[in-house]
């Protein structure tokens, strides 16, 4: 764990992962394609695995090896489950029977996920490159949920402005993940030499790049998806 970071940082942003867990596990619900208990179960063990991982040092403990821990053991293993889900017919079917409206409401998680970055930067836990007063404009996708949201609920978007907003929020979110990744360190970091990434190596934020930014992730592809269907 980080010594010295404000007790609010961590606090905040495990309220921000429980509240995620709870609107996942709500928006699927009624699926029909997947056991509530079991989404929950599989949830929660992940999480945990996450947090063993990170807390026994096995993040950042080593960052020589190629490719890093992290993405060894965290990110890759949740990219494959959202291949996996868009390759198998069941997944699929689990994508198209999710209401596209939460899916769009879901990214103003990545608001208060901001404000974490922003003071992980301020206590040094992460370079200024990595918010909104760097390089970092994740939280326009987070600003303009709500209003996507209200603009698809009364049916004034048409599905050509909402497949280009979830586009370029998929572009916003791919560059942060990109300057996270590149800033931490690792023999793969380009940037932020003198301030590295070093919250995403510890506890609990390491459950930002394996599960809320693959939870952000799916629910850009699956709205995707289901815009270019309709």
């Amino acid at each position: 764990m980080l010594p010295g970071l404000p007790f609010y940082i961590p606090s905040v942003f495990n309220i921000v992962v429980a509240a995620t867990v709870v609107y996942v596990v709500k928006t699927t619900k009624h699926n029909g394609y997947v056991s509530t208990k079991r989404l929950i179960g599989a949830i929660i063990l992940w999480l945990v695995l996450q947090a063993v991982l990170t807390l026994t040092d096995v993040y950042d403990s080593d960052t020589t090896t190629v490719p890093p821990k992290l993405v060894l053991f965290g990110i890759l293993p949740a990219i494959l489950i959202i291949i996996t889900i868009f390759a198998t017919v069941k997944g699929r079917g689990f994508i198209d029977n999710l209401p596209l409206k939460k899916l769009i409401l879901l990214h103003t998680v990545r608001i208060p996920v901001e404000l974490v970055l922003y003071w992980l930067s301020i206590n040094k836990a992460v370079p200024e490159l990595m918010t909104f007063e760097g390089r970092n404009f994740d939280i326009i996708a987070g600003i303009t949920a709500p209003l996507v949201y209200y603009g698809f609920v009364k049916k004034k978007l048409n599905t050509t402005f909402l497949l280009i907003w979830n586009v370029f929020c998929l572009g916003l979110l791919i560059t942060i993940v990109s300057l996270a990744l590149l800033s931490a360190p690792s023999p793969l970091q380009q940037f932020a030499f003198d301030q590295p990434n070093v919250a995403i190596l510890n506890f609990p934020f390491s459950w930002l790049p394996t599960f809320i930014v693959p939870v952000v992730l799916f629910s850009h592809l699956a709205s995707i998806r289901k815009l270019l269907i309709k």
